[in-house]
């Protein structure tokens, strides 16, 4: 017991360490915060798109819920008509119950034969706290870096090879870990059933994840096959049992 307690210990403080020199080496590189644009009123959906079964505007924020009556059949998005953001910043809170699923998707793509569906990166969020922080691409090459990993996607020799040929685990495989940290110590950085801040840092083909100041996942895609450079902005409902999420306070600087 003791030899787990000093282990769980010492990830705790190699974690923060690790996190706080992420968080300060890119500080002096982000814009102010009078720099960014709120591109949800409060008040309103305007300027966003999605089914009114599961979306709606409560006290400030943008809801997303599944009740038992209304469960849905596949992953449904509310989607912002503004533009489709390559460079940028986006910050935002969110608060979501213990058996939610949800996601900010980033850089994406509408389906065709799915009403607001996308497909694209996706900054992974869910009530108990597993996948928050993560890099997943929605409908795509799935898991390209769990929470606590600094990735290098490799380069994709057959364009058209099927993707899934690459995808194992619900992981892409066809990526290089060059450096890790404690996914467990990084999770107590995140408020359950409470606010917290998502900041995504998206510059070129590096995808950065923070959740309340601390970097969750950071992504270098050297894919040219199959990475995305720009593309449409949206949150996600997940399919699964009654949830509800909130998303409030969406601000976008495009760089």
């Amino acid at each position: 017991m003791k030899k787990n307690k000093y282990f769980l210990i010492l990830n705790s403080i190699l974690a923060i360490a690790f996190t706080t020199i992420g968080c300060v080496s890119t500080a002096f590189g982000q814009t102010k915060e009078a720099d960014f644009k709120q591109i949800f009123d409060g008040k309103t959906l305007n300027g966003w798109e999605g089914d009114a079964a599961y979306w709606r505007v409560e006290n400030g924020s943008i809801v997303g819920e599944i009740t038992a009556d209304k469960l849905v059949k596949n992953n449904t998005f509310v989607i912002w008509k503004g533009g489709e953001p390559n460079d940028f910043e986006l910050k935002l809170e969110y608060r979501i119950t213990k058996d939610g699923n949800s996601g900010v998707n980033y850089r994406s793509e509408r389906l065709k034969d799915l009403p607001f569906a996308l497909k694209g990166y996706q900054a992974d969020i869910d009530g108990n706290n597993y996948y928050t922080g993560q890099n997943y691409e929605e409908r795509g090459r799935t898991t390209l870096a769990y929470r606590g990993q600094k990735t290098t996607i490799l380069k994709t020799d057959n364009s058209t090879a099927p993707v899934k040929e690459n995808v194992k685990n619900n992981a892409w495989t066809k990526v290089q870990i060059t450096k890790s940290w404690s996914k467990d110590s990084l999770q107590t950085f995140i408020k359950s059933n409470d606010w917290n801040q998502v900041h995504l840092i998206v510059k070129g083909n590096r995808l950065q994840h923070y959740v309340n100041g601390i970097l969750m996942s950071d992504v270098t895609d050297d894919d040219v096959v199959n990475r995305k450079m720009k593309g449409l902005l949206g949150v996600q409902v997940h399919v699964g049992p009654p949830m509800k999420v909130e998303y409030r306070n969406i601000r976008l600087k495009e760089l």
